[in-house]
């Protein structure tokens, strides 16, 4: 038997609790997959995008909604090593990708200020150009439940303010185009075993100037400063990134200094007399 069907059972099976059924939540709960949906799954060549890629296909076989997905993989300057691991592991899992080239790595090599800032917003349009080239509605990307947590803390200790990465977005600037990330509910550490049990090896960052990320100055190197601090603590309570999460979907209005939505600001004072807050003591 082919190694890409034992790998495709794995995640239905094995790993039926772990991914298959939060990937089944996300998807549902979330609505993120319509009935004659188009969309764009986008593969980095890393193990979320590559488990992504093999959850959607899941689902255009078993699920009850009729859908397109047509799997990209942006090549914004890989070194000739990691474009063939991307190549090698998409033959391996049996993913039909196609392969476009950009100059992203290029161009970012003369920027020194936030070099990689630049770098994830030049990818994000470059493949919202290539969803409306293909007729794509929606573009699927392989964050997971992690990265949710970690942008809520990095925004509140980096930002200032109380912000979550959405289950989907509509975009701004190409109309018709949502972003979708099923994998929303997927915990990394279920990803990693799935890679292990697997014996898959993927590509982590294949950026050239990783390397040169300092931790004062760069949004990578903060994130794995919070991924740590989440780790430590879950080592006093272990549902403690659980407990993150939910708060976003419980929040107290009538607990917070100010809100904002769509770019204005109110404060709690401007109907304060007129809500009568009282101590809950």
């Amino acid at each position: 038997m082919e190694k890409y069907k034992d790998i495709e059972r794995s995640i239905i099976k094995r790993f039926r609790k772990e991914i298959w059924r939060n990937f089944i939540c996300a998807v549902s709960d979330y609505e993120l997959i319509d009935e004659g949906d188009k969309i764009m799954v986008c593969i980095s060549g890393g193990k979320d995008s590559f488990l992504l890629a093999k959850c959607i296909q899941e689902l255009q076989r078993h699920g009850k909604k009729n859908f397109e997905a047509r799997y990209v993989v942006m090549d914004p300057g890989y070194n000739d090593y990691n474009r063939d691991m991307i190549l090698d592991n998409a033959k391996i899992l049996n993913i039909p990708i196609e392969m476009f080239e950009s100059d992203i790595f290029d161009v970012v090599a003369n920027i020194d200020k936030s070099p990689c800032y630049l770098c994830a917003r030049m990818r994000r349009g470059h493949l919202y150009s290539k969803a409306k080239e293909l007729g794509c509605n929606k573009i699927a990307l392989g964050h997971h439940f992690d990265d949710v947590i970690e942008t809520t803390l990095l925004s509140m200790f980096y930002g200032s303010e109380i912000k979550t990465m959405m289950p989907k977005l509509h975009s701004d600037n190409f109309k018709g185009i949502e972003l979708i990330r099923p994998l929303y509910l997927v915990k990394e550490e279920d990803v990693i075993a799935w890679c292990k049990f697997n014996d898959l090896t993927f590509i982590n960052c294949a950026c050239r100037f990783t390397e040169e990320c300092s931790l004062n100055n760069d949004g990578t190197s903060k994130r794995k400063e919070i991924k740590e601090l989440i780790k430590s603590l879950k080592k006093i309570n272990k549902n403690v990134d659980y407990n993150i999460f939910k708060s976003l979907d419980n929040v107290n209005l009538n607990c917070v200094l100010g809100v904002k939505e769509n770019g204005n600001y109110k404060s709690f004072l401007s109907d304060y007399k007129n809500k009568g807050n009282k101590d809950e003591v």
